[in-house]
């Protein structure tokens, strides 16, 4: 892996895909002990989970559902603090168990007011969380993360899923951002 360049931004590499391979199936291994019983609905918050969410369902050898939701707070590398749905929920989920699939935990305004909209309009059995990324350091919520792929540092990453102004997505590494070589 080499450094790569997207807009303004240099990325240095950051977590191979076969490393990244490792974290989901083990995040999906964890999910099924707990519901092996059970069929969840697997709700992927859009757009970032996308590769998350579809190779931890390659891993999850269980019955489950899926839907989709889309959920915006990001503006260029910042959370703006504004946490606004973009797209409705795609299943009835009333009296399932749901994990709500993320890419990545920041501040938890996200996840926040997913709990409420759930909790407000849906009213699931269980709700559950599942991330690829956390950071630690800036996550200041009471709700619990339940599978957690890997804590990160506190620095704009992309790839796998996660973008810088809608590019960088389709990477199938994870690159953080070079704050010592930023272009401008």
């Amino acid at each position: 892996m080499k450094s790569i360049k997207v807009h303004d931004k240099i990325f240095k590499p950051y977590i191979e895909e076969k490393e990244l391979q490792k974290i989901v199936k083990k995040v999906a291994l964890e999910i099924y002990e707990d519901y092996k019983d059970k069929t969840p609905v697997f709700i992927g918050v859009l757009n970032g989970v996308f590769m998350f969410f579809a190779d931890l369902l390659k891993y999850y050898p269980g019955d489950c559902e899926v839907a989709f939701l889309q959920m915006s707070s990001y503006s260029g590398t910042q959370s703006t603090g504004v946490v606004y749905k973009k797209m409705d929920l795609t299943k009835e989920v009333k009296n399932r168990h749901i994990i709500l699939m993320e890419d990545i935990v920041d501040t938890g305004n996200t996840i926040a007011s997913l709990f409420e909209y759930f909790q407000n309009t849906q009213r699931p059995k269980s709700v559950k969380v599942a991330s690829l990324l956390i950071k630690p350091e800036v996550y200041n919520k009471e709700f619990k993360i339940d599978y957690v792929g890997i804590e990160i540092p506190d620095k704009f990453v992309l790839g796998y899923g996660l973008d810088y102004d809608e590019l960088g997505r389709n990477l199938k590494d994870l690159y953080q951002l070079d704050e010592g070589r930023i272009n401008h």
